[in-house]
């Protein structure tokens, strides 16, 4: 049974689950008896008021309804808002529910009556358990939402029934330096046990207590790169300043497609009022796009900028990454290629990535094979080097100036061979011959055996009207917050994002309702995504 006050809400969830009864009703306004007994109740009350925003304080914020208008709300109307938490017992007193499932924004934890409505569940026979779980993070029975969005959940169950175990379904897989791949404990910063991700609390090792990082799907997941954005110098309208400066800032910060706030609360060091602003490390609200969206909310506020030269989310024109990491996006283009080292001297048999590399001899025998642009064909380590990338060192070598023909290079990345009293090591980074770096367009320039290379970062500025940029789609949105691409969400633009912005993200409700319904004796295993 599923039930909101929005009609074009309830349009849209029957629209997927044909099986589910509907009603499009207030709840506030409904007697209980009007639905049928469940064992499981899941409630999202309004969540809208409880939040702090745009500075304005937690018990008078006026932000915009959930499905209505976008217009701040009296103070009655904000009071009535919150108060359909109190529904929740009103329906909890009359069905007497085996399990009950609240979901809320942190900030309603600071609400004061919360206490009050603890005591109020309790005194109808219930025990309850506090989770703050990032949808990011909920990846027990199958992969998590590729979005950072910070969540309060209350799961109640009738006293005297089995606690669920919550741990059990809300400790991801996070890679520990020592101890490999391990289900990561959740690790408060202070006594009181609430709050965001980072900000009041880690994960760590439950072996060493190392602190880790959850893996995570990054926000490239979600994106579909087929779309072509617009050339910001080409726009017939302007991008506001704070925009234009986030994207140049996010681009010399990563080099990388981003995405950034285009809307909403875009407070961060690019606000002249911001204590950071003008500062090149100062907090950014851009992000690479390798890392997991923050979160979405009910109107369009998040954009995708990309670099010059970058148009499908691959970066640079030649990223070289570990046989052992996950693929990159793949895209419609040929892009990806494969190092693999051969041995001459055995019929140059191919081995496995995942294998050693083989014994090099001073010979050319090792075939290299990168990810170009030009229909992604195959070079050997004899032919000049290919356009370097400002993503990264991925041409930078040490090198052995031996004499006696010994002469070799080792990628930057590795180890550092034997060093001897006679000097042997230099580093072969790309150079110019004015003394400045040479565009990442150009041909790598002559490497020779003089020391007159060095090693440089880029600290330069990108020309912001040559970056792409354009909004995220509802579509994108809608997988951002983790749900089926082809689940159907009605209404215009404008309503498909609230549509997902307002909803639970479905990992997070998996896991959730598997740690619930597993408690009431249906035997469940966790999914390795």
């Amino acid at each position: 049974m599923a039930a909101n006050h929005w009609a074009l809400a309830i349009e849209s969830h029957q629209m997927n689950h044909p099986n589910t009864d509907h009603d499009s009703a207030d709840i506030s306004q409904v007697e209980p008896s009007r639905f049928p007994t469940t064992d499981i109740l899941w409630a999202s009350p309004e969540c809208t008021n409880h939040s702090v925003a745009k500075g304005i304080k937690r018990q008078r914020a006026t932000e915009a309804t959930l499905f209505g208008d976008e217009k701040p709300l009296p103070d009655a109307a904000a009071i009535r808002s919150r108060a359909t938490m109190w529904d929740v017992p009103r329906f909890a007193e009359y069905h007497h529910y085996k399990a009950i499932i609240i979901e809320n924004v942190v900030d309603a934890y600071r609400w004061i009556p919360f206490p009050a409505w603890l005591m109020a569940m309790e005194a109808l026979g219930y025990d309850h358990e506090i989770v703050w779980l990032n949808s990011m993070h909920a990846q027990a029975r199958g992969l998590p939402a590729p979005q950072s969005r910070d969540r309060m959940y209350v799961v109640f169950w009738l006293k005297g029934n089995r606690k669920p175990d919550i741990q059990k379904w809300t400790r991801p897989n996070a890679l520990c330096p020592t101890h490999g791949v391990v289900s990561a404990v959740q690790v408060f910063k202070k006594a009181e046990r609430w709050g965001r991700y980072k900000a009041q609390y880690l994960y760590r090792c439950g072996q060493c207590a190392a602190v880790v990082e959850p893996d995570w799907l990054p926000a490239s997941s979600a994106i579909d790169w087929t779309i072509e954005g617009t050339r910001i110098g080409d726009r017939k309208t302007a991008l506001s300043p704070k925009t234009m400066t986030r994207i140049e800032k996010g681009i010399e910060r990563y080099w990388n497609p981003i995405t950034l706030e285009a809307g909403g609360n875009q407070y961060d060091s690019c606000d002249p009022k911001h204590k950071q602003f003008g500062s090149d490390t100062g907090y950014l609200r851009a992000w690479p796009t390798e890392e997991a969206l923050r979160t979405l909310h009910t109107s369009e506020t998040k954009g995708l900028a990309l670099p010059p030269l970058i148009t499908d989310g691959i970066r640079g024109e030649g990223t070289v990454q570990s046989g052992a990491a996950p693929m990159l996006t793949q895209t419609t283009a040929q892009t990806k290629g494969l190092l693999i080292p051969v041995e001459g001297r055995t019929g140059k048999v191919a081995a496995l990535a995942s294998d050693p590399m083989r014994t090099q001899s001073t010979r050319n025998e090792t075939a290299i094979v990168v990810p170009l642009r030009n229909n992604g064909v195959a070079k050997s380590a004899s032919d000049v080097i290919d356009t370097v990338s400002a993503g990264g060192n991925h041409h930078g070598l040490l090198m052995r100036n031996n004499t006696g023909g010994a002469e070799m290079t080792t990628p930057v990345k590795e180890v550092m061979r034997t060093v001897t009293t006679a000097g042997h090591q230099s580093l072969l980074v790309p150079y110019y011959g004015t003394s400045l770096p040479a565009p990442v367009t150009d041909p790598h320039r002559t490497l020779t055996t003089v020391d007159r290379y060095s090693l440089a970062t880029s600290t330069g500025t990108v020309d912001v009207q040559d970056c792409i940029f354009r909004m995220l789609t509802p579509d994108e949105i809608k997988v951002g917050m983790a749900f089926a691409a082809d689940y159907i969400l009605l209404g215009t633009k404008r309503e498909q994002v609230r549509q997902s912005g307002n909803a639970v993200t479905p990992p997070a409700a998996r896991d959730l309702g598997a740690a619930v319904i597993e408690s009431l004796g249906i035997v469940l295993e966790r999914v390795v995504a």
